[in-house]
């Protein structure tokens, strides 16, 4: 299984492996990372799993749809490497991920 670090805002961080299918937020989820909150579930609706995607790794990933921009837009701190882990599908490709939460969630 693929493994995905994730860091807080602090640079803690904790590496888990997340099932090749799932989104890197329900790897979070299901581990209980903090600062991936998720209010919506995973829908997009919110920007509750807000993180900051290593540099290396933007080329790797596919590009935000235009209404995870849109959602983007309303998080807290929004860089040019932000996304919304609901919408990072976990895959063998993505081994090694390295995602940052920001210090707190809009």
């Amino acid at each position: 299984m693929p493994k995905i670090t994730y860091k807080d805002f602090q640079g803690n961080s904790k590496t888990i492996e997340v099932e090749n299918g799932l989104t890197v937020m329900e790897g979070a989820i299901q581990n209980n990372i903090p600062g991936i909150d998720a209010d919506c579930g995973g829908s997009m609706a919110c920007a509750t799993c807000h993180v900051y995607v290593e540099e290396k790794w933007l080329n790797k990933i596919q590009k935000a749809e235009e209404a995870e921009e849109d959602m983007i837009d309303m998080a807290f701190e929004p860089k040019k490497n932000s996304r919304l882990s609901c919408q990072l599908i976990v895959s063998e490709e993505l081994d090694g991920l390295i995602v940052t939460t920001p210090s707190k969630q809009t």
